[in-house]
């Protein structure tokens, strides 16, 4: 990894386990409002900022339900899961330990509000890990569009080309490869479909085995791990 400059993180699915608990809770307020298990949905929504996912939501409700109020339920539901730290993904607390002991400079990249996601990051213990944190109110387009990750590497001053970006998602994955970074994906909910995986990034297991990775093998590799 000492050929990289910069490493960006992504956080939601990422570096907390906070997709599943964000599921949990949007399929209690489809079972609130007598809707089905609208799963797809919510898939859609990963990795986009809030308006973006407004947009989704209210094209994915259909007029079933009113879908500023279907959020605000999603909110409650959310905010009663989440008042607590949030558990960590396998292998987080290993890779960021084996980066500062190189060391290289670290950044958060998000379409998370940055207030939110820097609430996140004290709750787990790790916000002073990070020199940078890019929530997805500081850029005009979200995820996939690449100017979170540019933001982030802009404000290091460091070459996109020269950044490591670690992510969960396909818009983020798309959006990290669009600055022209080298991208491993860990999925989380969602493995990557055969048109990403066409794209040539990096797919590995935990977030453990990035700090063992020997990308100076090649990086456009699939080197899934214990994956389907």
């Amino acid at each position: 990894m000492k050929q990289f400059q910069a490493v960006i993180f992504d956080l939601d699915g990422l570096l907390l386990d906070t997709e599943n608990i964000a599921l949990s809770a949007f399929l209690d307020t489809c079972t609130h409002f007598k809707l089905p298990l609208l799963e797809e949905v919510f898939i859609r929504c990963i990795g986009t900022n809030q308006s973006r996912g407004r947009e989704l939501l209210e094209d994915g409700l259909r007029g079933q339900v009113d879908h500023l109020a279907f959020r605000e339920m999603w909110d409650r539901f959310l905010e009663r899961a989440m008042d607590k730290p949030i558990p960590l993904k396998e292998g987080a607390v290993e890779l960021l330990n084996h980066i500062s002991a190189i060391p290289i400079p670290l950044a958060v990249a998000t379409s998370t509000h940055t207030n939110g996601a820097r609430e996140k990051l004290h709750m787990a213990g790790i916000l002073d890990r990070f020199a940078v944190v890019v929530g997805g109110d500081q850029v005009a387009y979200s995820k996939p569009a690449p100017e979170i990750y540019l933001r982030a590497a802009e404000i290091l001053g460091v070459a996109p080309t020269a950044c490591l970006a670690l992510e969960d998602s396909e818009n983020g994955v798309r959006a990290a490869i669009s600055a022209g970074m080298t991208v491993v994906q860990i999925p989380d909910l969602v493995q990557p479909s055969v048109a990403l995986r066409a794209l040539g990034h990096i797919v590995l297991r935990t977030l453990g085995d990035v700090a063992t990775f020997p990308f100076d093998l090649g990086q456009a590799q699939d080197n899934s791990t214990g994956m389907s």
